[in-house]
């Protein structure tokens, strides 16, 4: 964090902070940071994500006052740019993770969310025979005409998406635009999972990465978000693209009420039932029921 100033703002319910260079720690019933220029409570209760950059200190103390508060903490990389680790969210309930698991493990299921991902992306409906591959053939035709279409919109120049993340100060304006706003869309996707106990390895479309599914479900909202958000923003200037671009975004975020968004897309995405664990979040120390595989005892009862 470079400047204290930018605090206020959050009077307005921003969704999550960005901060490095600076120490976080507890003070009383409140969290603050503290840098050379001078320190500020963190509106904890209207955070969900608090992105932790390089330089940065963070107490226990101020930890635990944070997931109390159900403040998910990441730790990234300068500006955002690579994710390192994150802390605990605030839901208990494991539903939703068995749920997701058995989706992912049946290639059949499997397969029938990966299309409802592309209807639900693009408003396309799909011949059932297309493959899995021809499916991501045309998401990648539709993305690459979209970018093609925001630019000639906003008047900014492209030649296609491209960048290096050991050599970001080589990478053109509107690649940083995009990748800051990819980065910030990830983090309120990662949150929103986190918090309400969705697994972020357990992909669709993306797998084998420990934030698969959240890379899948950001890529639902980056043509309504992210694509318009950088490209504007490139269009106004190319200067400190990375800080004005996540302006935009925080402002795009805050009015259509992203964060409330997701969870109920995805739910839906994913034909999520009714929550049958109520107990979890109450009482996060309560024992758990018991595995019992009451198919294996029917079929020895049958044998008998």
């Amino acid at each position: 964090m470079q400047n204290l100033h930018i605090l206020p703002l959050l009077r307005d319910s921003l969704t999550y902070l960005y901060i490095e260079r600076a120490r976080i720690q507890r003070y009383r019933q409140s969290v603050e940071v503290v840098d050379q220029t001078g320190r500020a409570a963190l509106p904890i209760a209207a955070l969900s994500v608090l992105l932790l950059g390089p330089g940065t200190d963070i107490t226990h103390e101020a930890v635990k006052l944070l997931a109390q508060n159900g403040c998910l903490i990441s730790w990234v990389g300068e500006e955002g740019m690579k994710f390192y680790a994150q802390g605990m969210g605030e839901t208990r309930k494991a539903y939703r993770l068995l749920h997701q698991a058995k989706l992912v493990s049946d290639a059949t299921l499997h397969a029938d969310i990966v299309r409802r991902m592309y209807v639900f992306r693009f408003d396309e409906t799909l011949d059932d025979s297309l493959s899995i591959e021809q499916i991501r053939g045309r998401e990648g035709v539709r993305v690459r005409n979209t970018y093609k279409t925001c630019a000639r919109r906003y008047g900014v120049k492209w030649r296609g998406r491209n960048y290096t993340r050991d050599n970001w100060n080589d990478t053109d304006p509107i690649n940083r635009a995009l990748s800051t706003a990819n980065s910030l869309l990830n983090g309120l996707c990662h949150t929103a999972l986190v918090s309400g106990g969705y697994a972020p390895g357990l992909g669709f479309v993306h797998t084998g990465k420990t934030l698969s599914f959240v890379y899948d479900v950001a890529d639902l909202y980056k043509t309504e978000f992210t694509f318009p958000a950088a490209f504007q923003t490139v269009a106004l200037g190319e200067e400190n693209v990375e800080s004005r671009v996540r302006q935009r975004l925080r402002q795009m975020f805050r009015e259509a009420k992203l964060l409330e968004r997701i969870l109920p897309d995805v739910d839906s995405l994913l034909a999520m039932g009714t929550d049958p664990d109520v107990a979890s979040d109450t009482d996060a120390a309560a024992p758990a029921p018991l595995w019992d595989d009451e198919s294996e005892v029917d079929d020895e009862e049958d044998e008998a």
